[in-house]
């Protein structure tokens, strides 16, 4: 899917050579000479290229950095997303659930985002969290992710039925109403790639591995933590999947996992990476900060995140 739309003249055609462009990915189409970037866009609208990646390796789930009056500071929080592309960081996502996104108001997420694009190189990409309760918020926080300068966007959907299995005319129905959320916010992204964000934990029953290859979406983000789900959607589905769990690193890189995008990353991304380059030995020795982060969610990353590097440490959410 488009990120950016370039045209470039040629005095020696008689068409325009249209470069659509995606994050570390591009290809060549032509049109008739004059036609716009909309109708480029419209023309391209739910086509997606399965083979795009957003990013490759490991991205960080940024924290957002509060000020000790519960304030959100976009400098801060961009000085850390400058730090972390420094230590090896391929992609930022802003406002996920790691950066207590269901505290932040449109205009927080928005400042949040402008600060750390301009922090931060242009080939790293800058992804928007835009999940919500409600479809039509979902969509709300896309357009607004996309206003302040994304170049990507994360969303879950809204949660679905559960308890029981599904009988198949409800799975049936379930899968439709996935296609129908995930092209309103293909829609809304103004042609930057969707990312499928799978967290059942907030939103149950999230995105069978099933239904993946039907959706408009460039990959999943599937923080289940499951290894199982893991290797179905490695060994099935021929989109970016990308590890949320850092527990699977040394698993999902050299299975050939897109990438990660992950809340550890935040205090350990050079181990981050050796691990999901295969180092096993890493792997295990993440084990400690892996737990204490994974039991105490964004208010424990702040925590070490003050310890090690003076950071607030101020959390929304306990």
């Amino acid at each position: 899917m488009a990120v950016r739309l370039r045209r470039d003249q040629s005095a020696a055609t008689e068409t325009a050579e249209v470069w659509v462009e995606t994050v570390g990915t591009k290809w060549v189409g032509t049109d008739a000479p004059g036609a716009s970037e909309a109708a480029i866009l419209s023309a391209t609208k739910g086509k997606v290229d399965k083979t795009i990646r957003v990013f490759t390796g490991v991205g960080v789930a940024l924290v957002t950095i509060f000020k000790p009056d519960g304030a959100v500071d976009p400098a801060g929080t961009a000085a850390l997303a400058g730090d972390l592309v420094h230590r090896g960081m391929r992609a930022v996502l802003v406002a996920g659930t790691t950066g207590e996104a269901g505290t932040l108001a449109p205009d927080e997420r928005a400042a949040l985002i402008r600060a750390v694009r301009a922090a931060i190189p242009a080939d790293v990409p800058v992804i928007a969290g835009t999940g919500a309760a409600r479809a039509d918020l979902a969509v709300v926080l896309t357009e607004v992710g996309v206003g302040a300068g994304a170049d990507a966007i994360l969303t879950y959907p809204p949660p679905g039925p559960t308890g029981s299995a599904p009988d198949q005319a409800d799975a049936a129905a379930y899968s439709a109403g996935l296609t129908e959320f995930f092209g309103a916010i293909a829609a809304a992204s103004a042609g930057r790639p969707v990312l499928a964000y799978h967290v059942p934990w907030i939103s149950a029953p999230g995105v069978p591995v099933a239904d993946l290859s039907g959706l408009p979406i460039a990959g999943i983000k599937d923080s289940s933590g499951s290894a199982d789900r893991l290797l179905d959607e490695l060994a099935h589905y021929n989109g970016a999947t990308y590890v949320g769990s850092s527990a699977l690193l040394a698993l999902a890189g050299p299975m050939g996992g897109a990438g990660a995008i992950l809340a550890l990353a935040n205090v350990e991304p050079e181990r981050c990476c050796q691990a999901f380059d295969g180092n096993a030995a890493t792997q295990r020795d993440l084990a400690d900060v892996h737990l204490e982060v994974r039991a105490g969610g964004p208010a424990a990353l702040k925590r070490l995140l003050g310890n090690r590097a003076g950071f607030c440490d101020y959390s929304r959410v306990s």
